[in-house]
């Protein structure tokens, strides 16, 4: 280690960059200063944003493969079909499915299957946009059933291909009584991304058939009806602070009767009561009618996600305010209580023991040990007067009960304007804690607000960014694109956030998860198909700031200001206490090089630098799943006496770590 106190610290290194170095550039000097500025950078500065949108969850995240597996959509065969039966007769020679309906039971539905000939009737599920299978990988598949009249005696599970070709098969004995669960293990014999399943009958008369599931065997964490192992490794390559979920403009409804209730997403998951999405009709340029909500992925698995990425869980729930895009539908203040009582009993579903009544449901479900929930959301893009009211309810009632719980606030879904200024004038006059702030804006807007949070109060509550994103075209634009421009934008924006630790808390990019043909929002984080996904320059500038986000915030100018923009360039600097490392983050969004010397003091360096560099030859240049063409590239170099310079690309970001 080098020890340097109060004079310039002395380094030199002769850089090459990856990049094409244009022919004019710029030079700078930036002065770095070791001195505390007793600003701390959160362990949650950079999280997760996870929405139900964009087939994120069911035929997402949520590795099941068959479709409205429980016959509980509106149209409860959605995703069946019966080819070799016909509505229009009595099917002597085939059969035909009936739907039984129990409202009595959360899981309303089951399908009666008549079969007059066994060898003329199918039933097939397409899955979600299809089903992705990889040759040699383990399916568990498995049914509810139940014999009502007859002699159907097995079961005949069959993997199809694009072509209708049969690539793995089980043959299932039907020899319980009663409503029980059958189970096999299938293995494709090909790789397909658009399979189905077939199911045919060995025996003539009638059956009972509900929670048909085919799921791989390779989830995250080898977890039975888990988690899609790709996608989740994605997630932990981030390293997030926390995970915020469910949503959203998901957690409001487009009324209060389609709001996200928690209490229906835990407990077994046959149980659960499905719910439409509100995505389902949101969007005109992408209607998605067959789009539901199983809750496999539910509140329990959503903190054990939390759990496995070490980030802390953030939960947000509703307010008793519907979507105020939509319906905006109030529960009466006289009737909140219920709505309040969910918050409750949440944060005792999460963090009490197993005497309490929701411990015990949490203990129950495989995970005695609590979840020690800090933080709680109450209502998401809420605004006006009504929002306040019923805010002002929830913090009275929770803070009573569990002071230290730390709850989340929201501005309204806009960066300025009345409903903003109003939902912060209100929420500071009740010493609100942290609050959330959105925003959907051009790349220009990025760039130019980089300096938005050096004014804020210090004293005053705290800041989640807790869904932003550059957008190429507009927002909810079906034609804006995951370019190297909003990419770089989000950087330099992302710098202005670093450099203010003491306000900015939390942040997360939004959405999180897309499925290239089931999404209704772009851009987003990460892409996928039914068999691969792959990451956006967007997830990589995330990657970049949350895997180096350091513990303390340290002082780097140029002329005695803060790097903002002036010339294009921004940057911003941290040390890690933990790994001893100095972390400089350095944006330049100009079309041509910069050269950079940079003069420390009152830092301890070490010797060995790595210099990790994103960026492309074109603004406009896009990952796929073919070629992540945009992805860091990182170089090793010892540090040598003399003046430390290097070169930030054109329209680039680049890291620089010492150690």
């Amino acid at each position: 280690m080098i020890r340097v106190r109060h004079k310039m610290l002395v380094a030199s290194i002769a850089l090459l960059s990856s990049a094409t170095v244009w022919a004019q550039t710029s030079k700078h000097t930036l002065e770095l200063d070791g001195s505390s500025t007793n600003i701390k950078v959160q362990p949650t500065m950079y999280g997760v944003f996870f929405e139900d949108i964009n087939q994120g969850a069911d035929g997402g995240l949520y590795a099941e493969l068959v479709k409205n597996r429980s016959f509980e959509f509106y149209n409860p065969l959605m995703g069946w079909t019966q080819p070799k039966g016909d509505l229009h007769s009595e099917n002597k020679n085939s059969g035909y499915a009936n739907i039984v309906t129990d409202k009595n039971k959360s899981n309303h539905n089951y399908a009666r299957i008549t079969i007059n000939n066994d060898k003329n009737y199918e039933l097939i599920n397409e899955g979600f946009k299809g089903m992705g299978l990889h040759k040699g990988s383990k399916y568990n598949f498995s049914f509810l059933s139940e014999k009502a009249s007859g002699n159907i005696h097995h079961i005949k599970a069959d993997l199809l291909d694009e072509q209708g070709n049969v690539v793995g098969s089980a043959n299932i004995a039907l020899d319980k009584n009663g409503f029980q669960k059958y189970d096999a293990v299938i293995i494709p014999n090909k790789t397909v991304e658009k399979g189905k399943l077939k199911l045919t009958f060995e025996g003539n008369g009638v059956l009972n058939l509900d929670m048909v599931s085919l799921f791989p065997q390779e989830t995250w964490n080898n977890r039975p009806n888990g988690l899609r192992k790709d996608l989740v490794q994605k997630l932990y390559d981030l390293k997030p602070g926390f995970v915020r979920f469910p949503g959203g403009c998901i957690v409001e409804g487009r009324t209060l009767g389609e709001r996200y209730q928690w209490k229906k997403t835990v407990g077994n998951i046959a149980d659960r009561e499905y719910l439409i999405n509100r995505w389902n009709t949101e969007f005109s340029h992408r209607p998605a009618p067959d789009y539901f909500q199983s809750f496999g992925l539910g509140f329990f698995e959503y903190f054990q996600l939390s759990e496995d990425l070490g980030a802390e869980p953030l939960p947000i729930l509703s307010c008793g305010i519907a979507c105020q895009f939509n319906t905006g539908e109030l529960v009466p203040i006289g009737d909140i209580d219920t709505y309040v009582q969910d918050a409750l009993d949440l944060i005792e579903f999460a963090s009490g023991d197993q005497s309490t009544a929701w411990g015990k449901v949490r203990a129950d479900m495989g995970h005695p040990k609590p979840f020690n929930l800090k933080y709680i959301g109450v209502g998401n893009e809420q605004w006006g007067p009504d929002y306040i009211e019923r805010y002002k309810i929830f913090e009275k009632a929770i803070k009573s009960k569990y002071p230290n719980m730390i709850i989340i606030s929201g501005s309204g879904p806009f960066e300025a304007g009345e409903y903003f200024d109003y939902g912060w004038d209100e929420l500071k006059k009740l010493n609100a804690e942290i609050i959330d702030e959105h925003y959907y804006k051009t790349p220009q807007w990025f760039q130019e607000n980089a300096k938005r949070y050096d004014s804020y109060d210090r004293k005053g509550p705290k800041v989640f960014a807790g869904e932003y994103a550059a957008q190429t075209v507009a927002i909810a634009s079906p034609d804006n694109k995951n370019s190297w421009e909003t990419a770089l934008s989000e950087a330099a924006f992302m710098t202005g956030l670093e450099r203010n630790a003491d306000v900015v808390y939390m942040t997360s990019y939004a959405p999180l998860l897309a499925h290239a043909e089931g999404w209704q929002w772009t851009p987003d984080l990460i892409w996928f198909n039914n068999l691969s996904s792959y990451v956006t320059p967007n997830y990589y500038v995330q990657k970049l700031f949350s895997n180096n986000k350091g513990t303390d915030v340290i002082k780097i100018s140029e002329n005695g200001k803060a790097v903002t923009g002036d010339e294009k360039l921004y940057a911003s600097a941290v040390v890690d206490k933990n790994s001893k490392e100095t972390i400089i983050k350095i944006v330049n969004t100009d079309s041509q090089s910069k050269e950079i010397s940079i003069n420390a003091k009152n830092l301890k360096w070490g010797k060995n630098l790595t210099k990790t560099t994103l960026s492309s030859s074109s603004l406009s240049d896009e990952n796929n799943f073919s070629l992540e063409n945009i992805k860091p590239k990182s170089e090793n170099i010892s540090v040598k006496s003399g003046n430390l310079s290097t070169t930030i690309p054109a329209n680039s970001l680049v890291v620089l770590k010492i150690k």
